[in-house]
């Protein structure tokens, strides 16, 4: 107890360090302590690289005098032994909202302007957010994160794009904001999510984020370079801060490299919130040189108990809960620097199993150790402070009884600024273990856990579980069992006192009230770390490794990136799409990604023969009119989003890439959907299936974006229309308002007079200059007319009118403006808008000249795209060879791509389709689907495959039944549906 008293001694001596010494006293008279404390005889991680045996460390008014063996201990100094005792360094977790209350949603109904004057003209702009102003000292968490071992954490305001700046705080219960606030402008932070404070309805969308980010960028240097004469607080806040650290909020390794591009834009280095994904994409993740916040909410095994329910499963989320553990021993061994944070955890108590588990699962506990300290102490330019225990360091430190990443390691005591916050109380004897003994003739066997702080203890007799209670305090340990005679109701008492930690000494007092002598017996250390050991054993030699990272990584993933061959068909039908027209008992050869050779009797070396007798090659389908491949489609908040780009919103990973090569697609354009008049530019790909997101999009890509005129980019449908246009004539005037504008746009740009950067106005000069061309969602023949008149009132070309199902009627006036279409085969009457359509639509025009293509607007229809092109056979009477072209060639002219993919010639990309039938067949198959020479589907491995994740995901389901069996917590399986997405889609991040 001297000791207990001791400490409380130096916890009460320490208030007076807390009070400013300019601040009068008239509570009592002013001191201040000047005492030293000396931790004495312990195993002393300075820091994750250093380690001291038997050391001391000393410390006075809350930072570190010295560390080391031989430390001069002064006069004045309260020495506490800690022999057999460990001290590290108290963690720091940089991304927390710690102290600061979730912001309300706030309105109702859109809003497209600003709510506030003197800031940004974007509400979700808020660099001058600053966090102090909400913040609140929450004692409650501080002590749930003491008892993790987190001394520092740095906390922000989670709402908006640019939310302000965070500020570090320390996890002091004892002190005053005064003392606890370290750095009050410790970092900004920024996420692609807006305010829900503000109903301002831009940004609606990922890429909307994404180029709002860019706008404010380049806002921020006008402004600072003295150009606008108005006050704008939030830009001056951004030019201020842009020297802290800059943490971004991505929350997933797709959201990361947007983030990351973003950031290089502008040559800032952002430090990033990942998602736990990124061992998907390590080199990619790899090359943004970001350092990563990583969270460890790792998924829970799934309940695989009903074989119904697991098999609605998909193999990417089973994957996932045996992958993630691995991510951070992963990022270690790829040398990319990370953080650990608490962020994303459901409950923060499951912080240090998940660490345990990622460490189990390849982490070093030297990296664990740096990204817990050194490396956020680095970030946050406190490495003089923060992160270790060296001299004129903070004395923030953790007392363990050994090796901090071990299940069974007790936490002591969290030492914050030089003062104690006691978890368990160190000089409590430690009696967990396992015992045994007799009472009445019976043998018992007794298990104790936890008795330093919550006793637990489990009783057996003649392997029956007996109900038991436990109290242990100052030494005394109080046990109140059922005996074992389970027809009464009776209870034995033992009362011991602790005076040694091999035996249980007291006395039992028996259900009729005899009192005998009571002795249990601990078992030997060595014998139960033996068997412990054993089990520890074969617990790893049970315990899954990583299943192998597919590209992408889901279901049809590579194991390994194919590559280019050299392949020779020999014998095929071969439809060139050229002046040769359709040639029998052909041979193609495929060379370096391109083209090699047509004609007969070809031979090569080295190349793979595949024997194409009474098979069809083509070149392959190109949809002109797509929306799969991407996570966001519409950035609906203004009537113009020409800023944004699909481009910037890529999904690798999305199944309909794979099920579109499976139909013989190679390339597709990805509009932006139909929300506005002016929408977004467009991304023109290859379905290079398990490339990266960037290396999908062609090279020296043709600059289009999508226009739309109708119903629903005047609001038709929406239960809250209040955005303009709202009629097909404010439609027009939305044009004439934008291209009047961008005229004198790229005026004042080419006068070489100063300007403000506009991106939504550069997109549009592009197109006032032939740099860009227009893809147009199209129905009614006056509206076509209408958007002909105004490009000609601005000189320039709608280049394609797609949907453009009143076509027919105006095949002559497209003819003459020089527009193509690209049109649907056959669908009409889904809304008031198509009621006129025909299915001869598509030969009128053609028949008028135009350049026509089919395109699908659909992930399904994408699929069998050889067969709507079938279908102008039917309606119209036009020729095979000629409706294949409306789904290889013509798209391919329509996109400025004709010269390298559309047709099979000599030099162009070898993007080619191997058909088991006439491809106009509704019997015939992609048995081969080939860009640049890579074969992306076959047939044959495909079925192959189906096998793979059939295995793969009995093995999963095996290994989850293995975890539940062991008392491992598991979730339940949701329904998970894919959303595919349309013209008409909205994002639901924001």
């Amino acid at each position: 107890m001297i000791k207990v008293h001791l400490r409380l001694l130096i916890f009460m001596c320490s208030f007076s360090l807390f009070a400013q010494d300019y601040f009068p006293s008239n509570t009592g008279v002013i001191a201040k302590n000047t005492n030293y404390t000396a931790f004495t005889n312990a195993t002393i991680h300075v820091s994750p690289t250093e380690t001291i045996d038997n050391a001391t460390l000393l410390i006075k008014d809350g930072k570190v005098v010295s560390v080391g063996k031989s430390v001069n201990i002064p006069k004045n100094t309260t020495k506490i032994d800690l022999s057999g005792k460990t001290i590290y360094p108290s963690f720091i977790d940089l991304h927390t909202t710690f102290g600061v209350e979730k912001p309300k949603r706030g309105g109702n109904g859109p809003q497209y302007g600003p709510s506030r004057s003197g800031f940004y003209w974007n509400d979700h702009i808020m660099p001058e957010q600053d966090v102090m102003t909400s913040f609140k000292y929450d004692e409650k968490t501080a002590t749930e994160l003491q008892k993790l071992g987190f001394g520092v954490v740095n906390t922000h305001m989670p709402d908006g794009v640019v939310r302000g700046t965070g500020a570090l705080i320390a996890l002091n219960n004892n002190a005053d904001n005064s003392m606890r606030i370290i750095d009050s402008k410790a970092s900004q932070h920024l996420s692609f999510s807006k305010s829900v404070k503000s109903q301002q309805r831009y940004p609606s969308s990922i890429m909307g984020s994404m180029a709002l980010l860019r706008q404010m960028y380049s806002d921020a240097k006008w402004y600072e370079a003295g150009h606008i004469d108005t006050k704008d607080l939030s830009l001056e806040a951004l030019n201020t801060h842009k020297n802290l650290l800059q943490i971004f909020e991505a929350g997933s390794r797709a959201n990361l490299m947007r983030a990351d591009k973003v950031g290089d834009a502008f040559n800032i280095q952002y430090t990033i919130l990942g998602g736990g994904d990124e061992y998907e994409r390590i080199d990619e993740v790899k090359g943004t040189n970001a350092t990563i916040i990583l969270p460890i909410n790792f998924k829970l095994a799934y309940d695989v108990d009903d074989p119904f329910l697991a098999s609605t499963l998909t193999l990417s989320d089973m994957r996932a809960w045996n992958q993630e553990p691995h991510n951070p021993g992963l990022l270690a061994e790829n040398g990319i620097k990370f953080a650990l944070t608490t962020h994303g955890l459901k409950s923060t108590k499951s912080f240090s199993s998940n660490l345990i588990k990622a460490i189990e699962s390849g982490l070093s506990k030297q990296k664990a150790l740096e990204a817990l300290t050194t490396v956020p102490a680095a970030l946050l330019g406190k490495s003089d402070l923060l992160g270790t225990l060296k001299t004129g360091s903070y004395a923030n430190f953790l007392i363990t009884d050994g090796d901090i990443f071990e299940k069974k390691t007790k936490l002591y005591e969290n030492w914050v600024q030089g003062e104690a916050n006691i978890l368990e109380d160190i000089y409590t004897k430690d009696i967990d273990g396992d015992y045994t003994f007799k009472l009445a003739g019976s043998d018992f066997k007794l298990s104790i856990s936890g008795s330093t702080s919550k006793p637990k203890a489990k009783l057996e007799s003649n392997d029956k579980n007996l109900g038991t209670k436990i109290n242990y305090s100052d030494d005394w340990l109080n046990l109140i069992f059922k005996t074992t005679d389970s027809t009464k109701n009776e209870y034995t008492r033992v009362v011991a006192k602790i005076t040694n930690l091999k035996t249980l000494n007291g006395k039992a007092i028996l259900p009729d009230g005899n009192e005998i002598s009571f002795v249990a017996l601990k078992k030997d250390k060595e014998v139960a770390d033996k068997k412990g050991a054993k089990a520890k054993k074969d617990e790893t030699v049970n315990k899954a490794s990583m299943y192998p990272i597919t590209y992408p990584n889901l279901a049809y993933g590579f194991t390994e990136q194919p590559k280019s061959e050299t392949l020779l068909f020999k014998n095929a039908t071969v439809w060139t799409n050229e002046k040769e027209g359709v040639l029998e008992n052909t041979d193609v050869l495929i060379k370096d990604g391109k083209i090699s050779k047509i004609g007969k009797d070809l031979s090569s070396r080295n190349a793979k023969v595949i024997d194409a007798t009474g098979k069809h090659i083509t070149a392959g389908i190109i949809d002109e009119h797509s929306h799969i491949a991407t996570s966001s489609i519409n950035e609906s908040g203004q009537n113009s989003s020409a800023e944004v780009t699909i481009e910037d919103v890529l999904d690798e990973k999305d199944i309909n890439i794979y099920r579109n090569l499976a139909g013989g697609v190679t390339s597709i354009q990805v509009l932006h959907g139909s929300a506005n008049p002016i929408g977004g530019r467009s991304a023109i790909i290859k379905l290079k299936w398990g490339e990266t997101a960037e290396n999908l999009i062609y090279d020296d890509s043709p600059k289009f974006i999508k226009f739309a005129l109708g119903e629903n980019v005047k609001q038709s449908r929406y239960s809250t229309n209040s955005r303009f246009p709202q009629s097909r004539m404010g439609v027009e005037q939305v044009f004439i308002d934008y291209f009047t504008r961008a005229k004198a746009y790229d005026a004042l740009k080419k006068s070489d007079k100063p300007y403000r950067y506009d991106a939504e106005m550069e997109t549009l000069a592009e197109i006032l200059n032939g740099e860009r061309f227009i893809s147009c969602h199209s129905y009614v023949q006056s509206e076509i007319n209408m958007l002909m008149k105004v490009a000609d009132q601005f000189d320039f070309k709608i280049n394609t009118f797609t949907h453009i199902l009143e076509g027919y009627k105006v095949a002559d006036k497209m003819k003459a403006h020089g527009a193509g279409g690209s049109t649907f085969s056959d669908w009409w009457a889904y809304k008031y808008e198509v009621n006129d359509a025909i299915p001869y639509n598509a030969a009128i025009m053609h028949n008028a000249g135009i350049t026509v293509a089919i395109n699908s607007d659909d992930p399904e229809m994408s699929r069998r795209l050889n067969q709507e092109a079938a279908k102008s056979v039917k309606y119209g009477g036009v020729s095979e060879e000629e409706a294949w072209k409306f789904v290889t060639l013509n798209p391919a002219k329509l996109l400025h791509l004709d010269n390298r993919v559309g047709s099979l010639k000599v030099g162009k990309d070898a993007d080619v389709v191997l058909w088991t039938d006439h491809p106009l067949s509704i019997y015939a198959k992609a048995e081969k689907t080939i860009i640049e020479g890579v074969t992306y589907f076959d047939l044959e491995k495909d079925m192959q495959m189906r096998d793979a994740i059939k295995k793969e995901k009995s093995e999963l389901i095996n290994l989850m039944l293995q975890d539940k069996n062991k008392g491992v917590k598991t979730q339940p399986i949701k329904k998970k549906e894919h959303h595919d997405l349309h013209c008409d889609s909205m994002d639901s991040h924001n």
